[in-house]
This record gives C-alpha cells, structure tokens and sequence, in this order.
C-alpha cells in the first residue's frame, strides 16, 4: 500500500530533504509552505512534489488544506511530518509579546492544528505515523530563545501525550530534535557565531539535512510501529539527555 505523507515546510531546508527521502522511500509526498512562493516553485519543479500554501499556525487554514491534500490524492494522510518553524530571537527582557506570539503559534499550535486535522482518520483506518521536528534548544535551552525553546520543549510533551493517546489506535507519535543543521536559517548566523558552535559539537561539523530526514523515514516505516513517544536526538553529541 502507498501511504501518503504530508510535510510541513516541506520546501526548503530540512523539510525539503524529508519530502525528497519519502518519497524516494515509496511514499506519495505533498507538502506545505507559507511564504517565499519561488522557492515553492523551483521546489515543484525539481520534484514533481505537490506544494500547498497554508499557515499552519492557523487551525481553520490546516483543516481545510488538509482536506483538499486528501481530496487531490484521493486518500487519507498516512504519515505527517510537522516540521514548519521560525525564530524571532530576543532575550526575554527585550521580547515583545509579538514575538513571543509569532513563534508559538508557529512551532507549537502548528503541531496541533495540523494534527487534528488527520488525527481522526489515522485511527478509523487503524494506521498512522505522526513525526514532529522539535530541536536541540527544545531539550537544553538556548540564550535568546525563550519562546523557541518553550515552543520545542512543549512539542516534546505534546508528542508523549498524543502517543499514548493513540497507540492502541494503530498511530505512532515521536519528536525528532535536530542539533545545528546545515540549512538556510543556520547558514544566517554569523560566521564567528557559527565557528564557535561547531567548536561545541563533539563530531566537528553541522549536521547535513538529509541525516535529519533519514531519522525521519526511519519513524516513518511500516516496521516502526513499537516505538511511540520517543524523542530522537540528533545533535552530532552536543547534547546527551
């Protein structure tokens, strides 16, 4: 059977090395992004990938697009990978409510919206795979990410209740939480900062993207239904919980 796998910000950066690798894997891929429309494009057509523009922080928006996802494919979403996030970086005494607001509802509301739009039809079918990228930051904190960290640290204990809400359904629910990957967003940091993080990771180098969907496609598999609740790090030794 041919599951159908749904990625959040699936067009760039890790989420695009997830789309790829499922698909590769077998799976029929569709993906959504937000803004940056030409890179949707250029996405589209070097995959054949279906891109779709919603917001994920906005619930009304993630129902109906999940919808017109499993109308166009004629079937229900199998596997949904949350992996739309930003950063609005400040330290806590310069952060204002906005940025606060932005990244929650982008990096923890978005995990909700999203899965409870497929939710119900992974346990009528009695099958399912929900993966949600929550980070590093999200497991030992960061400087300047107050509302990064609470929002990945809160993915975390969002994916262990959905997990024992849904295991005997048929659903697995697991976190996969990045080190410093090697995409567009870390790419922005500045060089000295980004020399200095690298310092810290005991293999010596920033994790390629397409490590991160390989852990992805790992949860992802028909053969990965016993592990439920479980926070994969992948952070190249730089944090060990």
């Amino acid at each position: 059977m041919t599951r159908l796998a749904l990625i959040t910000g699936g067009t760039r950066g890790i989420g695009a090395a997830i789309a790829r690798r499922l698909l590769q894997d077998g799976c029929r891929v569709a993906v959504t992004y937000r803004g940056n429309a030409a890179a949707a494009r250029a996405f589209m057509d070097a995959t054949a990938i279906a891109a779709y523009p919603w917001d994920a922080g906005d619930f009304g928006a993630c129902a109906a697009g999940v919808h017109q996802v499993e109308m166009d494919c004629a079937q229900g979403v199998d596997i949904l990978v949350n992996n739309a996030g930003i950063t609005r970086d400040a330290s806590l005494h310069n952060m204002t409510p906005a940025q606060w607001r932005a990244v929650i509802d982008a990096d923890l509301d978005a995990c909700f919206n999203m899965s409870r739009a497929v939710i119900a039809g992974m346990r009528d079918r009695g099958w399912g795979r929900i993966i949600n990228i929550t980070s590093i930051n999200g497991q030992k904190g960061q400087f300047g990410q107050s509302n990064y960290a609470a929002a990945k640290a809160g993915v975390i204990g969002f994916t262990k209740a959905l997990a024992l809400e849904s295991a005997r359904k048929g659903v697995t629910v697991n976190a996969v939480a990045p080190g410093y990957t090697a995409t567009d967003m870390v790419a922005a940091v500045a060089p000295e900062v980004l020399r200095s993080i690298v310092l810290n990771i005991p293999v010596g180098r920033l994790a390629q993207p397409e490590e991160i969907a390989h852990a992805v496609a790992f949860l992802a598999h028909e053969q990965s239904g016993f592990i439920t609740g479980s926070t994969l790090s992948i952070n190249g030794g730089q944090y060990l919980a």
